[in-house]
């Protein structure tokens, strides 16, 4: 490479000497931009596909489902094992839900979820179990053969009497472990799942309006609306991966409401063409806790 040559300079009776610009050097050029140009269509269970028009859609450079995982993250959760803590419960049961990180007792995974171990070392569930089965003398259910009042006349003949009816239904219980069924019927008055539930749900709406200000401000690289066709563009885009969505908002027809999260690599200079349907939509979305709630 060679040198431009040195033009003297008389500044103040000393003279300086500048060097001239490399010759044959060249401005750096800008990283050319590209464009995403996309259709978007939604077809209802019975019907034909449709545009989606006047649907806004957002270019991001992060996964809409991501972001929400990380303002998730982000919003401090209420400590589970410090509620179990406060509960008015046997240290059984306590030990019991710190151990499947759960406080509800209700539903059909509860009865999954307890053994007969569990139905003989925790009280609140070996109460329940006898409630739920003790009226069933037709089906050879054990009965009692102790009585209350030798409590305290006759301790020993009480504590005795207890141990065997314990055993007896230690031994029913295995044999016939259908008979689990239904307890948490007997266990709903206890139930402190919808209380925490709600708990839990309170930070919701926040997290809701960090993802969406997050989307809005980190990771927006675009904004765009359909056409009367379902068309729509993101012009001069750097080039990179991003994902074209929808946010939280729906295209609804029919019975099909959908959104889309959807990845886009864009390269310098080209334009990438993709299509919007059935087939590449997020999951619908599952009631939250909280619109489980108002509905109720």
């Amino acid at each position: 490479m060679r040198l431009g040559r040195a033009i003297p300079i008389i500044f103040g009776g000393t003279i300086l000497l500048l060097l001239g610009t490399l010759a044959g050097a060249k401005p750096a050029v800008a990283q050319q931009s590209g464009t995403v140009e996309f259709v978007v269509t939604i077809r209802p269970s019975s019907g034909v596909a449709e545009p989606v028009r006047g649907l806004p859609f957002v270019l991001l450079s992060k996964s809409f489902a991501d972001i929400q995982k990380e303002a998730d993250a982000s919003e401090p959760k209420p400590d589970l094992n410090e509620y179990i803590d406060k509960l008015k419960f046997s240290k059984e049961l306590k030990a019991w839900m710190k151990k499947h990180k759960t406080v509800k007792l209700s539903g059909e995974d509860l009865t999954h979820q307890i053994t007969p171990k569990d139905i003989m070392n925790v009280p609140e569930f070996y109460n329940a179990y006898l409630e739920h089965n003790a009226g069933d003398k037709e089906l050879g259910f054990p009965q009692p053969k102790f009585r209350e009042r030798d409590k305290t006349r006759n301790p020993e003949k009480y504590q005795k009497q207890m141990a065997e009816y314990r055993e007896t239904i230690e031994k029913y219980l295995i044999a016939n472990p259908r008979t689990t069924n239904g307890i948490d019927i007997e266990l709903m008055p206890l139930d402190p799942g919808p209380a925490w539930e709600r708990i839990t749900a309170a930070r919701l709406p926040a997290v809701r309006r960090r993802s969406l200000d997050w989307a809005d401000s980190r990771f927006l690289a675009g904004r765009a609306e359909t056409d009367l066709d379902g068309r729509a563009t993101f012009r001069n885009v750097a080039p990179g991966e991003y994902w074209i969505s929808t946010l939280e908002i729906d295209a609804v027809a029919g019975d099909a409401r959908l959104r889309w999260d959807t990845p886009v690599a864009v390269r310098a200079g080209s334009t990438a063409r993709i299509e919007l349907t059935n087939s590449n939509a997020v999951e619908p979305q599952r009631p939250t806790v909280e619109s489980q709630s108002n509905e109720n």
